[in-house]
């Protein structure tokens, strides 16, 4: 690969003045570019990687990466934008053979309400009895919700093994099989913990299931269960 002799500042300004040339781009947003890139560029000298060498496993790892450090979603997309632009130059150029990006999804930046929830519905849900199982199950999974923009279906689908409360992300499968790394937030991550220490067990019982959220039965939830309860 022609990367091996070139470094990755030196590909960055030119990829700088291509898009300069070919967008007329103006000087705000070139310095967010070169912003982007030279973080990109220090994570990737810390872990002497090439620019040809980043994965799409890797390139995951530098967003959660930025998300522990503090990184709102938004600037997390934005970062992202600028690596899938970066990357596309590279290979249009013959300079890479593959684009890790290709396949990333950016990260949330949150959604409204479902107009099918009202408001009351979900007042009612977050103000349920904390001491009650379900009521410990209802207001993890509305502030998991909320908090992260997750789909329904990607709520009721999450795994144990794709939340990380110790750093406060979720590893999200999406349409396609695509993964996208998302935030929690401290309220979600405190109702979670408390969840999963406590009501998760009591509706589990001598059963065994990989699901986060459970139904009063301990089986996994349902797009269909969700919405009951959110009608009831």
């Amino acid at each position: 690969m022609k990367t091996k002799n070139q470094t990755a500042s030196l590909l960055s300004e030119q990829f700088l003045d291509a898009v300069w040339l070919e967008s007329g781009l103006s000087e705000n947003t070139l310095n967010a570019y070169r912003t982007d890139l030279a973080a990109f560029e220090g994570w990737l000298g810390k872990k002497k990687l090439a620019l040809d060498a980043v994965t799409r496993a890797e390139l995951l790892g530098y967003l959660a990466a930025n998300v522990r450090q503090g990184l709102s979603p938004r600037s997390s997309a934005r970062r992202l934008s600028t690596l899938r632009r970066f990357y596309r130059y590279l290979l249009r150029e013959a300079l890479i053979g593959e684009d890790p990006t290709a396949d990333v999804r950016s990260p949330s930046l949150g959604r409204p309400l479902p107009k099918s929830i009202t408001e009351a519905s979900v007042e009612k849900l977050l103000t349920a009895p904390p001491e009650t199982t379900l009521g410990v199950r209802d207001r993890a999974m509305l502030e998991t919700m909320y908090a992260s923009g997750l789909r329904v279906s990607e709520l009721v689908a999450l795994a144990l093994n794709e939340l990380d409360l110790t750093t406060g992300l979720v590893r999200v499968t999406g349409k396609g099989g695509k993964e996208r790394i998302v935030p929690l937030g401290d309220e979600a991550t405190s109702r979670l913990g408390d969840y999963l220490k406590g009501a998760r067990p009591s509706l589990l019982g001598e059963q065994k299931s990989g699901a986060v959220f459970l139904t009063r039965g301990g089986q996994p939830m349902t797009r269909q269960a969700f919405w009951q309860l959110i009608k009831r």
